[in-house]
C-alpha cells in the first residue's frame, strides 16, 4: 500500500503501526522516524505542493486537523478525489484510537488492536504512578514565546502533566491552544517553565529569552533555575512520541517514583 501523510503526527503512528516502508512521502516538517527524512518532501504542513503529491499515485493520504489550517489541504484532497483520511487528536484516547483507525485502513487491524492496548497501557500505568507523587508542582508549556501561545485544559499536555504528576498552570481555561502574555504567566508563577517551541530546534532555544523578559526574575522558575528546553517532537504533537516525553519529563520531576517504568516497542528514555 502507497501511503502519504502530510502531519508529522500521523506519520509518527504510521511508524508505531510498523507501516513506515509503505511511505511515499511527507510533509516538509515529519522527522520521525530517521529514514523518513529520505522520502519526497511535499511542502510545510500547511501548503502541501498537491500537484506532487498527487503524481506520487498515493492509495491513502493521512491528513490531520491537530494544526490549524490544514483544512486547505483537505479541500484539495476533496476536490482532485484523492482517497484520504483526516485525523485531528486532541487526548491521549483520541491518539488511540486514530492508532486503530489508520491499522484498519492498512489492513493490519489485529496488529494495530495490539499496538492500541499496549499505548494505553502505559498511559495507565503513568496515571497510576502519578498517584504516588507527594507533591504536584505547576508546569507552564510554552509553545510560542511572542505572541505568547500554550496549551489549555482541552489538550493532551493537560493530561500528559497529571500523567507525569505535575499540573499544567492554564488547565483552568477551556480551551485547546491560549494565546496570552507573559503577564499573565507571570502572575501565575509555575514551579516550571516548559520550553517547546512549535518547529524550532531544542539547539536553538535560548533560556537567557526567557529571563530577561519583564519582571519574571521574580518568578519562582526563573530564580530557582527550573526553565526545561524540552524536544518539542515529544510534546507538541499528538501522537505515540508523547509517551516518550511523558516518562522523560516525569522522571525529572518525580526520579523516584518513575524510575522503574519502561516505555515499550524499544523507546529509549
Amino acid at each position: 500500500m502507497r501511503i502519504v501523510s502530510i502531519c508529522p503526527s500521523n506519520t509518527e503512528i504510521i511508524d508505531y503501526l510498523g507501516l513506515t516502508s509503505n511511505l511515499i512521502g511527507v510533509d516538509d516538517f515529519s522527522d520521525y522516524p530517521e529514514e523518513v527524512r529520505s522520502l519526497p518532501r511535499l511542502g510545510p504542513d500547511l501548503s502541501i505542493d498537491m500537484d506532487k503529491l498527487q503524481s506520487l499515485q498515493p492509495d491513502l493520504v493521512f491528513s490531520s486537523l491537530s494544526v490549524p489550517g490544514m483544512e486547505k489541504n483537505i479541500e484539495e484532497l476533496n476536490k482532485r478525489g484523492i482517497p484520504h483520511i483526516t485525523l485531528n487528536p486532541q487526548s491521549f484516547r483520541d491518539i488511540a484510537e486514530d492508532i486503530l483507525t489508520v491499522g484498519k485502513a492498512c489492513g493490519i487491524e489485529d496488529t494495530a488492536a495490539k499496538r492500541q492496548q499496549t499505548f494505553l497501557h502505559t498511559v495507565e500505568e503513568l496515571k497510576r504512578l502519578s498517584k504516588n507523587v507527594d507533591h504536584t508542582p505547576v508546569l507552564y508549556w510554552e509553545w510560542w514565546p511572542k505572541p505568547v501561545f500554550t496549551p489549555g485544559k482541552i489538550n493532551w499536555l493537560t493530561e500528559l502533566s497529571e500523567m507525569a504528576g505535575a499540573k499544567n498552570s492554564f488547565s483552568d481555561v477551556e480551551l485547546a491552544s491560549v494565546q496570552t502574555d507573559w503577564e499573565d504567566v507571570k502572575k501565575r508563577d509555575p514551579d516550571y517553565i516548559c520550553l517547546a517551541w512549535v518547529g524550532v530546534q531544542q539547539k536553538r532555544v535560548n533560556p537567557e529569552v526567557v529571563k530577561k523578559r519583564p519582571d519574571w526574575d521574580t518568578m519562582k522558575a526563573v530564580q530557582e533555575n527550573r526553565i526545561l528546553i524540552l524536544e518539542e517532537a515529544l510534546y507538541c504533537r499528538p501522537s505515540p512520541l508523547l509517551l516518550k516525553g511523558a516518562v522523560q519529563i516525569a522522571r525529572k520531576l518525580h526520579p523516584a517514583v518513575y524510575e522503574e517504568l519502561e516505555l515499550p516497542l524499544g523507546y529509549s528514555s
